[in-house]
């Protein structure tokens, strides 16, 4: 869920970028007037720190940043900020759900109860009636876990070690969402943290370990990983900061473990373009399985949602795919890819007080500038 507050901070933005080797770039063609520009519009949002990577055809990977990285120490964003990705890690999820689909080892049409019987079956659920595309789309009909009384305080959940089981049960008892859009969607990070229990009853591995397999080792991602109970990001870090009791905190070091299949990894920018490069081009899923991906049913915002990937409509030219990301440690991410993943934009932001739509008109002019 994206934050709707601007974030005051007493802070003098500065805008830094930096250009990645690309042997493919042809540098003599290469316009940077459009990160550049970008890049200033992002100084003004009120944000503390802003990690931007950009990929176009002319100028390869490009990684800037605004602001700063870390407050107290006044180190400055540069690009190559490790941070929580959040909910993208749900287009992960969905890669390994679909590779398994491919392998034969499950059906989008089959029912949650064929894998895990008797486990959602109450006066309100049924598992014998919802599917695994369900899951994966959001249509379900389960409710969001993070609406149980448990996560009322936030911060006294901020060090507990929470197991997936444990958050499908906690929305077992809650009441259908009530804001489901016509096509039946609404957003419940409850439905992938059980298509990650399906995963695992399916190969005997967590999530973690089936993403880290299948996708992070065969891509050389270096600084993509499954966090477990680390509280703590690997450095240089985005640290992450919320208004709470009138005060700016640093809330960067957070159990997330109960984000799971829906939303625990955590990468940089760099990793993450890798990754939706190769999702988008077919290297990661068949072309069958891609497509299924891309079948989008409108979701709140009357935008396209599919398996795990979301068809964003701030710009209609060009199409554009991602996911965005949001954390209760504040981290939020935002990106998107063109079809053919020659032009993308991923943002790795400190915070989720911010004006989601200040963002929006900045990436999509970004993108669609970008040559």
């Amino acid at each position: 869920m994206l934050g709707k507050t601007s974030m005051v901070v007493a802070l003098a933005l500065t805008a830094s970028l930096g250009m990645a080797p690309a042997a493919s770039a042809k540098t003599r063609e290469c316009d940077t007037k459009p990160i550049e520009t970008a890049l200033s519009e992002l100084g003004k949002i009120g944000v503390p720190g802003i990690a931007v990577t950009v990929k176009s055809p002319n100028c390869g990977i490009w990684q800037g940043g605004v602001g700063l990285a870390d407050r107290a120490t006044g180190r400055k964003v540069v690009g190559n900020e490790f941070s929580r990705i959040g909910s993208d890690t749900k287009t992960w999820t969905a890669t390994v759900v679909l590779q398994l689909v491919a392998e034969g080892k499950i059906d989008l049409a089959d029912t949650v109860d064929h894998y895990l019987p008797g486990l959602i079956r109450n006066d309100k659920y049924d598992g014998r009636t919802i599917t695994i595309r369900q899951l994966l789309q959001h249509t379900s009909g389960l409710p969001d876990y993070l609406g149980n009384d448990y996560w009322k305080d936030e911060e006294a959940r901020r060090w507990d070690h929470i197991e997936p089981l444990q958050t499908v049960q906690q929305a077992l008892p809650l009441d259908p969402p009530k804001d489901r859009a016509p096509s039946g969607f609404a957003y419940s990070n409850t439905n992938y943290n059980l298509a990650g229990l399906i995963v695992t009853k399916v190969t005997g591995r967590d999530i973690g370990t089936e993403i880290t397999e299948r996708i992070i080792k065969p891509l050389g991602l270096r600084d993509t990983y499954w966090p477990g109970d680390d509280v703590t990001i690997r450095k240089p870090d985005l640290r992450s900061y919320k208004w709470v009791a009138g005060a700016v905190v640093d809330r960067t070091e957070w159990n997330t473990t109960e984000a799971d299949a829906s939303g625990e990894l955590i990468s940089t920018g760099a990793d993450t373009t890798t990754f939706w490069t190769a999702l988008l081009t077919g290297k990661l899923l068949a072309p069958a399985q891609l497509a299924e991906m891309k079948k989008t049913v409108l979701d709140n915002a009357g935008e396209g949602y599919g398996l795990g990937i979301e068809r964003y409509g701030f710009t209609e030219d060009p199409v554009t795919w991602g996911h965005s990301g949001s954390m209760l440690s504040a981290h939020e991410f935002r990106n998107a890819f063109t079809e053919d993943a020659e032009r993308g934009v991923t943002l790795l932001i400190d915070t989720d007080e911010y004006e989601s739509e200040d963002v929006d008109r900045i990436i999509g002019a970004l993108i669609h500038d970008l040559r």
